[in-house]
């Protein structure tokens, strides 16, 4: 099941051209000095947003503000809910503003 997510995960990743999935064991994008999704080990999506960008995400797709990865509660993501994995388009949508988001940030 977590394969199937993995795969699910990289086919979203190999939409996006100005970035790539990076990680063997903990599995995320980053650029900028910043990661900016995430593959936790439950198999479940995390992207990072602008706060109001995340309010918006769960008010109109739902998921959660709250997004969890070993253990730690990950500041700035949100959690992709499963019925959005319809809709992969839309993820991808996304996980571009997010890259758009981290490149805005200072460098690290």
């Amino acid at each position: 099941m977590w394969e199937d997510k993995l795969k699910f995960f990289d086919n979203l990743i190999d939409q996006c051209e100005d970035f790539e999935r990076k990680g063997k064991k903990m599995i995320y994008t980053s650029d900028n000095g910043y990661m900016f999704s995430l593959l936790n080990k439950a198999g479940e999506i995390g992207i990072r947003l602008p706060k109001e960008e995340a309010k918006l995400f769960v008010e109109t797709h739902g998921g959660s503000e709250e997004y969890r990865s070993y253990g730690a509660k990950m500041r700035d993501y949100v959690l992709v809910p499963e019925t959005l994995y319809e809709k992969p388009d839309i993820i991808v949508k996304y996980l571009k503003k997010s890259h758009a988001y981290v490149l805005s940030l200072p460098k690290k």
